[in-house]
């Protein structure tokens, strides 16, 4: 039997029926006190075909908060609220993993617990601006991290990993892309330290090292997955080496076992690429899940090629809550509404309609 996207696959603990993934996307709907509420629990449970729903970002703690409305995974009231979503999801069969973030560097004082400047690697502002209650906002100079602070960061990680599993959990996947804290360290034109924590590739991949070993440690490789974004600009984002770096940072997860990789394969804005992700996926070894504008076709192609194991789609699991069943008919798809994508009420959200409605 030949494999193809709609093939099983076990990925860590999990038997998937297929490998089509609902990608992380963050959608601004949490309640006060960045809790889930309701309507996120029918959105996630209207996607429970995917083979595997990966949850939108979720801070790790107050500090990691870096936008409106955004559900966190540090409190009392948050794990109950992640509890609903976990249990709609696993009673109409699905599976589910949460997504560990800390923005770093891309947040606001109006977002930050008294007041306090973002914490980053080091003292760069990232141009743009910054999405607050107020409006938007020029980001500020973020403070460098004392070295004695990171354990304490990584602590966070553990805990919320301890948090995701009493929310009843699948797995956690560690977001380490797209311009936030774990890849401000990886990438040298947001890390210029000169401790054990920047300059060489060792260095700068020491804090992703870390936060890796203390999770799996805390809950087991098998119920870990890791998001990178080579080429990713987002945020302000570069580096000198993209290939190397991220070859050097597959090469240093491929040792835990993870229960995958998760990789950004563009620039998630222009769609642009100039590096080679078979050598990412050589380097890590393991279960390897592309991503970035994806289309049915391609995915395939990839699947049946050996490129990825798995494809996990943003965009189109916006408007195609049944995008499996969609896929496999060769139904038509919904169209997204961009303008529904970031905050605002069940319109966008959990309305557009099922095949045969």
């Amino acid at each position: 039997m030949s494999t193809d996207l709609f093939s099983p696959i076990t990925v860590g603990r999990l038997a998937l029926p297929n490998r089509i993934v609902m990608a992380p996307l963050t959608r601004n709907r949490a309640a006060a006190g960045n809790v889930p509420q309701a309507m996120n629990v029918a959105y996630y449970r209207q996607r429970v075909t995917a083979g595997l729903i990966i949850t939108e970002a979720t801070q790790i703690s107050p500090q990691g908060v870096g936008y409106p409305a955004t559900p966190g995974i540090h409190s009392a009231a948050q794990v109950a609220g992640w509890q609903a979503i976990t249990r709609a999801v696993h009673e109409a069969g699905g599976r589910i993993f949460l997504q560990l973030w800390h923005v770093g560097r891309i947040s606001h004082p109006s977002l930050q617990p008294d007041g306090a400047l973002p914490l980053a690697p080091s003292a760069i502002r990232p141009a743009g601006e910054a999405v607050t209650y107020e409006g938007m906002q020029a980001f500020v100079m973020p403070r460098a991290l004392d070295r004695d602070e990171i354990p304490g960061i990584v602590e966070q990680y553990v805990q919320a990993a301890r948090n995701a599993q009493q929310a009843g959990f699948d797995g956690v996947e560690i977001h380490a892309a797209n311009g936030y804290l774990i890849d401000q360290f990886l990438r040298d034109g947001s890390n210029q330290r000169t401790d054990a924590y920047g300059g060489t590739l060792e260095n700068r991949a020491r804090f992703l090292q870390e936060v890796t070993t203390a999770v799996c440690a805390e809950i087991g490789a098998d119920r870990v997955g890791v998001r990178l974004s080579p080429e990713n600009n987002f945020n302000d984002m570069h580096d000198s080496d993209p290939q190397t770096t991220f070859n050097h940072a597959a090469g240093v997860l491929s040792g835990f076992d993870l229960a995958y990789l998760h990789v950004v394969e563009s620039d998630m804005i222009t769609g642009s690429s100039s590096i080679d992700y078979s050598q990412v996926r050589t380097a890590f070894g393991g279960h390897y899940m592309a991503n970035c504008k994806y289309d049915l076709a391609r995915a395939q192609q990839a699947v049946q090629s050996g490129a990825a194991d798995m494809v996990s789609f943003g965009t189109l699991y916006i408007a195609n809550p049944d995008l499996v069943e969609r896929f496999s008919s060769g139904a038509a798809l919904n169209t997204p509404d961009p303008d529904t994508f970031y905050g605002g009420d069940e319109h966008g959200y959990t309305d557009y309609p099922f095949l045969g409605q």
